[in-house]
């Protein structure tokens, strides 16, 4: 039977009918503060107006181009940021961004990640890895070195989006992580029951667990995904937990070397013993290594330091991780002043928000478009946006008011596509890259052709900064660089300095 009232008023005005009739509802529904009536038309609302505006962070996939040697990162990151958390595979052939996503096994959750290299393992400094417990409550029969503690993840498990990165392992433990400039921050997962089952591939009891009293126990460990590390020092802190350290490594596609260093923090359990591990052997009566300590110096490998918690009370862990390269003071000062608290939400928020301000100069039609074609558009856009990264303010080797930019990978491939999009789509942090090309020829005497980690890459068809600068001129770039002397660097370049 038709209804006269919605027969004979065009579309346009049912449609404006029912929104005043809705209203209308809403304006008698008493204000309490349960109100089911309210609460259901609350969130008829809110879905429909999530609906009528695209958040295009949904069109954006991290894990497109984790296999067959993509080498991207997917983990959690700010645009161009220094502190990129994500879970580290033992697929080495693969693993040079971190994550790789086939059946290999998980080995950490480092803080410091490259994102398209060609080249040898990149970066991957200091791993956190959780055990929910150890056979028989005893520390020392838990997993320590890199190649012993790997673990399975759970199939389809790993999610991936802007400004965070879940993964559930085989062992129990659910790790999230998300970031913000140079601070990861990490909320552990474990199972409520008082006990819980522990297996590896390496014992052979995979199939049949042994169950161990929930009592988490979460290690730092010195090593980098090619295992470059020479000497170092890491120590603990018995009543805090805090944990500090660092380490001299090799760059992934050239020569030299670059220290870095961590400082961690927990929250969420109450902290039954600490102690350090050289390789296999774990005590807790030693809480620091390296020379700086006493120790003798600490040779390739896994080495650091650990906390063994009772069992949380909300079954959840969380670790903050500042980095820095200039000392473990400085990354944890960077950790304060980043995530003074421990809320995991609010940074995965600012995350977002972050990422969607700088896509925001993008406005997209998305009408009839297939969403697979949306994904790869908001993802490469994306990708465009993870290195080079901002190392302003950490930079060792010189003191200067410019800002410095580093992980060009590399130069000869990025100026045909990359750097000429981001004239246009982010001209602000195009100009600091410009910026930093400039200054490092200012104190290193030569435009890098390719760099990572404070460190000379090699160099491919000449000196393709070049093009990057000239591009940066043509489209009128000109907050703060020095043209005079961007001439004198390509002058200097084509003149053979190189």
């Amino acid at each position: 039977m038709a209804v006269p009232f919605l027969k004979t008023f065009p579309r346009r005005r049912r449609v404006f009918g029912v929104v005043l009739l809705f209203s209308f509802i809403w304006a008698l529904l008493p204000v309490e503060n349960f109100n089911p009536p309210r609460t259901v038309l609350l969130g008829i609302t809110k879905t429909l107006a999530g609906k009528s505006s695209s958040d295009v962070l949904e069109f954006v996939d991290p894990l497109i181009g984790t296999v067959n040697g993509g080498h991207v990162f997917p983990g959690a990151t700010l645009p161009y940021g220094m502190a990129k958390p994500v879970a580290d595979t033992n697929n080495y052939g693969e693993a040079a961004a971190g994550f790789v996503s086939d059946d290999s096994l998980i080995v950490g959750f480092s803080q410091l990640h490259d994102s398209g290299t060609g080249g040898a393992l990149s970066m991957g400094n200091f791993p956190l890895f959780a055990h929910p417990g150890c056979p028989e409550d005893d520390f020392k029969q838990c997993r320590y070195v890199s190649s012993d503690r790997a673990i399975p993840r759970i199939n389809n498990s790993a999610t991936a989006r802007p400004g965070y990165f879940a993964i559930r392992l085989n062992n129990s433990v659910q790790a999230e992580m998300t970031a913000t400039a140079h601070t990861s921050l990490f909320r552990f997962t474990f199972p409520p029951e008082a006990e819980v089952p522990y297996a590896y591939p390496a014992s052979g009891n995979e199939d049949t667990p042994q169950m161990v009293p929930n009592s988490p126990l979460i290690l730092m460990d010195l090593i980098d995904l090619m295992s470059s590390r020479s000497g170092g020092d890491i120590k603990v802190n018995m009543a805090t937990g805090r944990m500090e350290g660092g380490g001299a490594f090799r760059p992934s596609f050239g020569h030299g070397s670059y220290q870095a260093y961590f400082c961690v923090d927990f929250q969420g359990a109450e902290i039954r013993r600490t102690g350090t591990f050289l390789r296999a052997n774990a005590t807790d009566g030693a809480q620091a290594l390296g020379s700086t300590y006493g120790t003798t110096r600490l040779s390739q490998g896994s080495a650091g330091t650990w906390v063994q918690f009772a069992q949380a009370p909300q079954n959840q862990i969380l670790a903050r991780v500042g980095v820095s390269f200039i000392s473990d003071s400085q990354a944890c000062r960077n950790a304060e002043q980043e995530i003074g608290g421990f809320d995991f939400e609010r940074v995965v928020a600012a995350a977002e928000t972050a990422w969607r301000d700088k896509l925001s100069v993008i406005k997209a039609d998305h009408t009839g478009l297939d969403v697979d074609l949306l994904k790869t558009f908001w993802s490469g856009v994306y990708r465009t946006m993870l290195s080079p990264q901002n190392y302003t303010g950490e930079n060792p080797l010189w003191t200067s008011d410019e800002p410095y930019y580093d992980s060009f990978y590399c130069i000869w491939d990025s100026f045909r596509a990359q750097h000429p999009l981001l004239t246009i789509l982010d001209p602000e942090t195009q100009t600091d890259m410009v910026r930093a090309l400039i200054d490092i020829y200012k104190f290193e005497g030569k435009l890098p052709d390719c760099r990572m980690s404070f460190s000379k890459g090699y160099t491919q068809g000449g000196s393709n900064a070049d093009v990057v600068l000239a591009d940066a001129l043509i489209k009128n770039l000109t907050r703060g660089i020095d043209w005079a002397l961007a001439y004198e660097a390509v002058a200097g370049s084509r003149a053979g300095t190189l």
